[in-house]
């Protein structure tokens, strides 16, 4: 797959130059300030400028970094610090000035109002772009206040299809909507489960009931029966009363619109009440930590990704090694897209020539790149022009690609 910028030519210089931003790395190691690290910067034909000299750039990121969901925003973090940590250790010049990037990541808490607080103070930061935020609950409040500053917000993983359909031209995301996602799980539902009657159940979040509504509105236009519609909320624990209406129903399909912290333990209490239905679910479920979370219930589990499968990416390999050497952790989800959505702000950079918020947002728009997760344009509503779907199984409690769907 090719790529519009080189790799470091290692992990060591990146981290290296890094350090030159004066921050400490919250995805494990350590990069406090050294005087060592403008050392890290490629040999060149002149001497590279001092640190002091180089102009300071932000970029932003939002995601939840405490609470429940922190594993997960850790992760699209780390993904976007890699990416920048590479940059960095080339060396970037824009418009004739050595550029520091800076990576000014703020934690959303997966909470609408937090979000919000966090979106005006990267605004009050002088951010050129954001990548976030991790939650459709979240992205969807906190892009007014992206588009108010006319700062582009790329989301990594926001999947609810209303983040892009509010008319603002800030919003931008990598990965697929749900009116794609859900569909593919319906059709796998109804052509390879053969299911007749289906419940669905959703957390209540702008995210999981989504992603419910896309799944409901193929299965009942496929002429499938809909016999419950249950809802819970993102903080659950207990689903006895909810199981034990669905256990009475005896359906073929329990379709799950939530994240993996609840939708673990979902399927490993319904497997306790001897529920045999398959629980389909989509990306917010389908981690690495559901195995851990459902027990030996992730067994009856198929989950989608709004993305490509990072064993299927050509450069997967090589992502998943820097990234484990880095943060000593395994990817989760969606860290290679926000690996490349920090490359897709840094090549609008580049063909704007220019650090200014309005002139990379315009670039921004243009994109054609090729990245580690794909081919990245986007359309007038800042969707990707090509989405994927990966579907999988878990073997040995481990993920399994089942198909792969293009849009």
């Amino acid at each position: 797959m090719r790529f519009k910028f080189a790799h470091a030519v290692s992990i060591a210089a990146a981290v290296a130059m890094a350090t030159a931003c004066g921050k400490k790395d919250e995805g494990g190691a350590s990069t406090a300030a050294s005087a060592a690290s403008s050392a890290a910067a490629p040999a060149a034909s002149a001497p590279a400028p001092a640190a002091s000299e180089a102009t300071v750039v932000k970029i932003g990121h939002a995601a939840p970094l405490t609470g429940l969901q922190a594993h997960l925003g850790r992760d699209n973090e780390n993904g976007a610090r890699l990416a920048l940590e590479e940059i960095s250790a080339q060396g970037l010049t824009i418009d004739g000035r050595s550029i520091r990037l800076e990576l000014d990541s703020q934690d959303d808490a997966a909470d609408p109002r937090t979000g919000e607080e966090v979106a005006q103070k990267l605004v009050d930061d002088h951010v050129v772009a954001v990548i976030g935020h991790m939650n459709s609950g979240v992205s969807i409040p906190a892009s007014k206040i992206y588009s108010d500053a006319g700062i582009a917000e790329i989301s990594p993983s926001t999947t609810n299809p209303a983040y892009t359909q509010q008319g603002y031209k800030t919003t931008f995301r990598v990965v697929a909507t749900d009116a794609l996602q859900g569909p593919v799980l319906a059709g796998y539902a109804i052509k390879t489960l053969h299911a007749k009657k289906v419940v669905v159940v959703d957390d209540s979040t702008a995210y999981g009931r989504g992603l419910a509504d896309e799944f409901t509105k193929t299965m009942q236009a496929g002429g499938v029966k809909l016999i419950a519609r249950e809802q819970t909320t993102e903080k659950a624990r207990n689903f006895k009363a909810i199981l034990t209406k669905i256990r009475r129903v005896q359906p073929d399909v329990v379709m799950y619109g939530g994240m993996d912290v609840t939708g673990g333990p979902f399927a490993k209490e319904a497997a306790a009440l001897g529920i045999k239905a398959k629980i389909l679910a989509g990306d917010g479920v389908c981690t690495d930590e559901l195995a851990e979370l459902a027990g030996d219930a992730v067994q009856n589990i198929v989950c989608s990704e709004a993305g490509l499968a990072l064993s299927k990416m050509d450069k997967g390999a090589d992502f998943e090694k820097k990234y484990e050497a880095r943060f000593h952790a395994p990817v989760q989800i969606y860290a290679p897209f926000a690996y490349d959505a920090m490359y897709v702000i840094v090549d609008a950079m580049k063909r704007a020539n220019s650090i200014e918020a309005s002139k990379v947002l315009a670039a921004i728009a243009t994109t054609d790149y090729n990245g580690l997760t794909g081919h990245i344009a986007f359309d007038d509503h800042g969707d990707l022009k090509a989405g994927t779907i990966t579907l999988y199984d878990f073997k040995d409690k481990k993920k399994d690609v089942l198909d792969v769907v293009k849009q």
